[in-house]
C-alpha cells in the first residue's frame, strides 16, 4: 500500500491542530470574562501566549533545521495538549495565564509545518502549497467556532476538553503519518558550525530586501492580531441578534462565516490569482482588501452588513499571508527556511503581544469604531511599503535565491 503524499499528511496534522485553536479561540474572552477579567485583562490573556512564543518561535524554527521538523513539531503539540487540559481545570485567572505561558513556550505548529511544505515543494508551488495551511485555517475557522459555539450553551469546559482530544489526535497523527526527514532537516545536519540562537535568527533583518518584507508582514500580523484579539468583546458591544447582545455561539457563527469564506479563496481562487497577477501583485491588493474591510466594520451595526465586511477581509487576510510567504522563502533561499519561517512566527509574536492590549485598552474604554480603524491602519501602513519595496515589485519566482 502507498504512503500518504507528505503534504496530505501535513494538512491532516495542521487541520487538527487549527481545529483545536479555532474551537478555544471564541470562547476564551467570554471564559476569561466569567472569572472576572476585563478587557483589557483578556488583551493581556492574548498577549502572555505571544511573548513566549516570541521567546521560543526563533529557536523552535533553527532547532527544527538542525534536528527535523518532526521532533520539533511534536515538541510543539504536546505543549499545546498540556496547556489545555491546565485551561480546562482553571477556577481562577492564575491557571488560565499558566496554561498559556505553556502553549506560548512550545508555539511553533504553524511555522514548523510551514517550513516542512517549503522543504517537499518547488517554488513555482510554493504559494498553492502554503494556501494549504489558510486553508486548513479556513475548515477550522468553519467548524471549530460553531461547535464551541454549541458546546458552550452547555458548559464552558466541554469546547476546551474537545480541544485538549483534538491535540491528542494531532500528536498521535505526527508520530505516525509524518515522514521523519525532509531535505531541509537533512543538509541542515551537516552544517554544525551554525549556531542556534536569537542572534543568528534576528540577522536576517540586516538584509535589506528581507527586512523589507518583515515590514510587510508585521503589518499583516499587526491587522489579524488586532482583529482576532478583539472581535469577541467588539461584537459583544457592537452587535445584536434577536434583542440579545452577541455572545460566544453568534461569535462562532461569524468566524465560521469567515473561516468558509477563508476556505473558498485558498482553495481555489488564490491558485487563478498567483497564475493572473504573480504574489508580488497580490500581496497589495489583499493590503487594500484588509484596510476596506477593517473600516466598514468600524462603521457597521447590522449583522448583515457584519457578512459582508467579513468576507471583504477574509480575502484580504487569505491572500497575503501565503503570498508574503512565499517571496520570503524564496529571498532567502531553502536552507534558511525553518529559520525565516521561525522570524515570521517572531513577528507574528510581536503582533499578537501589542496588539490585543491594544484592543483591550480601546474596547474597554468603548472606543469602538477606532478599534477597527487602528487594524485599518496597520494593513494601509502594509500597502503603502507594497509600493516602497522594489524586491516585492520586481522578484519573479524564476529569480535565484541566494542559499
Amino acid at each position: 500500500m502507498s504512503k500518504p503524499s507528505p503534504l496530505a499528511s501535513i494538512f491532516l496534522i495542521i487541520l487538527v491542530d487549527i481545529l483545536g485553536l479555532t474551537i478555544i479561540l471564541p470562547l476564551l474572552p467570554f471564559y476569561a470574562e466569567s472569572l472576572g477579567a476585563t478587557p483589557f485583562v483578556v488583551g493581556l490573556l492574548i498577549s502572555t501566549y505571544a511573548a513566549c512564543q516570541l521567546m521560543a518561535g526563533p529557536i523552535l524554527g533553527q532547532l527544527s533545521d538542525r534536528i527535523g521538523r518532526k521532533p520539533v513539531l511534536l515538541l510543539s503539540q504536546c505543549g499545546t495538549f498540556a496547556g489545555f487540559i491546565l485551561l480546562a481545570v482553571s477556577h481562577s485567572l492564575i491557571p488560565v495565564f499558566l496554561s498559556r505561558v505553556i502553549d506560548g513556550l512550545t508555539a511553533g505548529n504553524i511555522s514548523v509545518a510551514q517550513a516542512y511544505i517549503a522543504d517537499v515543494t518547488e517554488e513555482s508551488k510554493r504559494t498553492q502549497s502554503f494556501a494549504l495551511i489558510g486553508i486548513a485555517f479556513g475548515v477550522g475557522f468553519s467548524f471549530g467556532p460553531w461547535i464551541s459555539g454549541f458546546l458552550a450553551g452547555y458548559s464552558h469546559t466541554y469546547p476546551i476538553l474537545l480541544a485538549a482530544g483534538l491535540s491528542a489526535t494531532s500528536v498521535v497523527a505526527t508520530l505516525f503519518l509524518l515522514p521523519g526527514k525532509t531535505p531541509a532537516s537533512i543538509d541542515a545536519q551537516h552544517e554544525h558550525t551554525k549556531e542556534i540562537s536569537y542572534r543568528h535568527t534576528f540577522s536576517l533583518l540586516r538584509e535589506p530586501a528581507v527586512s523589507r518584507l518583515y515590514r510587510q508582514f508585521a503589518a499583516f500580523a499587526f491587522t489579524f492580531s488586532i482583529f482576532m484579539s478583539g472581535f469577541a468583546l467588539f461584537a459583544e458591544r457592537r452587535f445584536v441578534w434577536h434583542g440579545v447582545p452577541f455572545q460566544a455561539k453568534e461569535v462562532g457563527y461569524v468566524l465560521a462565516f469567515l473561516g468558509f469564506s477563508g476556505v473558498l479563496i485558498q482553495g481555489g481562487l488564490i491558485r487563478h490569482l498567483v497564475k493572473r497577477m504573480g504574489e508580488a501583485r497580490l500581496v497589495p491588493a489583499g493590503f487594500a482588501a484588509s484596510v476596506v474591510g477593517m473600516i466598514a466594520l468600524g462603521l457597521s451595526h447590522g449583522v448583515a452588513q457584519l457578512l459582508a465586511v467579513v468576507a471583504i477581509f477574509a480575502f484580504g487576510s487569505s491572500v497575503v499571508r501565503p503570498a508574503l510567504t512565499t517571496i520570503i522563502t524564496q529571498v532567502v533561499g531553502r536552507k534558511r527556511q525553518g529559520m525565516a519561517l521561525g522570524m515570521t512566527q517572531s513577528v507574528t509574536s510581536i503582533a499578537q503581544i501589542i496588539g490585543p492590549a491594544i484592543s483591550g485598552m480601546l474596547i474597554q474604554h468603548n472606543l469602538l469604531s477606532i478599534w477597527a480603524f487602528a487594524g485599518a491602519g496597520c494593513s494601509a501602513l502594509g500597502l503603502i511599503w507594497c509600493f516602497y519595496n522594489r524586491e516585492v515589485r520586481t522578484y519573479a519566482p524564476d529569480t535565484p535565491a541566494g542559499d
